[in-house]
C-alpha cells in the first residue's frame, strides 16, 4: 500500500474522485476540519457510528456497575462475577469475527444494524435471568453484537476519511465509549439511589433495550462509503471461510498474528479497570453507590479527553508512538491508582482522571490503525477479527483478577492488569506504520 499523499486536485485520500458529493475536499482547517471533510454522507455515518458505540458501552456497563448486587442476588464469589464479563467478551470474538465477514459481504450499515439488535435485545434479557447461568447464557448473546459493532462502525467511518484525519475522526468516534459510559453511571446512580439492590439491577439490564431505536435511523439515513460499495458488487462472492483465511495468506499473517497480540494487551489492561473499578471503590474503598459514582464521574471525564487527545496524537506521532506514549502511561497509572494510601480519598479522585485519560488514549489510534492495515475487501474481516479475538484473549485478565482478588484483593489484583500494556508494545514491532496510508 502506497504511504504517499495524493496529488491535491486528482483524487481524496480515499481514492474517491474530488467530485464525490460524498466528501468535500479542501475544508480540513481548524479543530473540526476532519467533520466538515466527511461531507454530508460521511458525517451520517459518523453520527451512527458514534451513537452505535456510545450505546455499546452503556449496555456493556450495566454489568460492571451492578456486580455488587448481582453477586447478592445469587450468591457469587469474585471468580464467578469475573467469568460473566469472560464469557461476554470471548464470545465477542466469534460475534466480531462473524460481523467483519458479513460487513465484508452485504455491506457496512447492514452489518452495523444486525450488531446494534442482537446487543440491545440480549442485554434487555439480562434483566430477566432467572439463575446465575441464564445470565451467562444472556450476557453470552450480548457478545455477539458487542464484538462486531465497534469494528464495522470503525470501518465504515475510516472509509469516508482521509488519511490525513482518520486517527482523530476515529478517536472521535471512540471518545462516544465514554459518553455511553458516563450515561450508564448516571441511570446506576439514580436506579440504585431509588429502587431496592435486587430488582434496581434488573432494571438498569432492561433500559439496554433502548439502543434498538437507533436501527430505524441507520436504515433511513447512513449509507455506505461509494468507493466500499463499488468493490464489493464488483468482486464475486465468498464463502465465509474462505474470507477468513484471506487474512491468514503470506501477505496478511504477520500482520493478523501481530495484530491479535496489540489487541490482547490493550484490552486486557483496559477491560480488567472497566471490570473491577467500581467493585475496588464500593468493596476495597468503601464508598456509597454516590461516592462511587463522583469517583468515577473523574475516571470518565479523563476518558473523553483522553479519546479525543489520543486521536489528535495518533495523526501526529503515528499509530506505533501513540499506543507506545499511553501503554507505558496506562501501566504507570494503575500501579499508581491501586497503592494510594487508605483514607487519601482526595487523592484517589484526583489519580482518577489521568487513568482514564491514558487508558483510553491508547485506543483512539485502533480504528485507524487496523482499518489501514487491510485492503478493502477484507477490511471489515481483518479488524473485526483481530480486534475481536484479542478482546476474547483478553478477557482472560479480569477472570484472573477475579480469583486473585480472595486472596489478594481487587487493589492488589488490578495490577494484573499492567501486564496487558506491556504485551502490546511488544506486539508494536511486528506491525508497521501506518500514518498517512490510503486505503486501497
Amino acid at each position: 500500500m502506497s504511504t504517499t499523499p495524493p496529488t491535491p486536485g486528482a483524487t481524496l485520500p480515499d481514492g474517491q474522485p474530488t467530485s464525490d458529493p460524498g466528501r468535500q475536499p479542501g475544508a480540513d482547517g481548524g479543530p473540526f476540519g476532519w467533520l466538515r471533510e466527511l461531507g454530508p454522507r460521511g458525517r451520517r455515518a459518523f453520527a451512527g457510528a458514534f451513537g452505535g458505540y456510545a450505546l455499546d458501552s452503556y449496555d456493556y456497563f450495566t454489568l460492571p456497575l451492578s456486580m455488587v448486587a448481582l453477586a447478592a442476588y445469587f450468591g457469587l464469589s469474585s471468580g464467578q462475577t469475573g467469568l460473566i464479563t469472560t464469557v461476554t467478551l470471548v464470545v465477542s470474538a466469534v460475534g466480531g469475527a462473524a460481523a467483519g465477514v458479513i460487513a465484508d459481504r452485504i455491506g457496512r450499515v447492514k452489518a452495523l444494524m444486525i450488531t446494534v439488535l442482537t446487543y440491545a435485545v440480549s442485554t434487555m434479557a439480562c434483566g430477566f435471568a432467572p439463575t446465575y447461568e441464564a445470565l451467562l447464557v444472556f450476557r453470552a448473546l450480548q457478545g455477539l453484537g458487542f464484538g462486531g459493532e465497534w469494528a464495522i462502525g470503525a470501518v465504515l467511518v475510516a472509509e469516508y476519511a482521509s488519511a490525513k484525519h482518520r486517527g482523530r475522526t476515529l478517536g472521535a468516534v471512540q471518545s462516544s465509549w465514554a459518553v455511553g459510559w458516563a450515561l450508564a453511571a448516571i441511570v446506576y446512580t439514580l436506579v440504585f439511589q431509588f429502587l431496592d439492590a435486587d430488582i434496581a439491577w434488573r432494571v438498569m439490564f432492561w433500559t439496554g433495550a433502548l439502543p434498538a431505536l437507533l436501527v430505524v435511523w441507520l436504515r433511513r439515513r447512513v449509507q455506505d462509503a461509494p468507493k466500499a460499495t463499488q468493490e464489493r458488487e464488483s468482486r464475486p462472492r465468498e464463502n465465509a471461510l474462505t474470507q477468513i483465511a484471506a487474512i491468514f495468506r503470506p501477505g496478511l499473517l504477520r500482520t493478523t498474528l501481530f495484530a491479535v497480540l496489540l489487541s490482547t494487551g490493550v484490552q486486557g489492561g483496559y477491560y480488567t479497570l472497566a471490570t473491577w473499578v467500581p467493585t475496588y471503590l464500593k468493596d476495597d474503598r468503601g464508598l456509597t453507590v454516590v461516592g462511587t459514582g463522583g469517583y468515577l464521574s473523574f475516571l470518565i471525564s479523563g476518558a473523553f479527553l483522553g479519546y479525543l487527545t489520543g486521536g489528535y496524537l495518533t495523526d501526529r506521532l503515528g499509530r506505533k508512538r501513540n499506543i507506545v506514549l499511553f501503554a507505558v502511561c496506562s501501566a504507570v497509572c494503575i500501579v499508581a491508582y491501586t497503592n494510594i494510601p487508605d483514607g487519601a480519598g482526595t487523592l484517589l479522585l484526583v489519580l482518577g482522571f489521568p487513568l482514564g485519560f491514558c487508558m483510553s488514549a491508547i485506543f483512539s489510534g485502533f480504528g485507524s490503525f487496523l482499518s489501514e492495515l487491510y485492503p478493502t475487501a477484507v477490511r471489515g474481516t481483518g479488524q473485526g477479527f483481530t480486534y475481536n479475538t484479542g478482546r476474547a484473549i483478553g478477557a482472560v485478565f479480569p477472570t484472573l483478577v477475579g480469583f486473585l482478588a480472595d486472596s489478594w484483593g481487587v487493589g492488589g489484583a488490578l495490577v494484573f492488569g499492567a501486564i496487558g500494556y506491556g504485551l502490546a508494545v511488544v506486539a508494536l514491532l511486528g506491525l508497521p506504520e501506518t500514518r498517512g496510508r490510503e486505503l486501497l
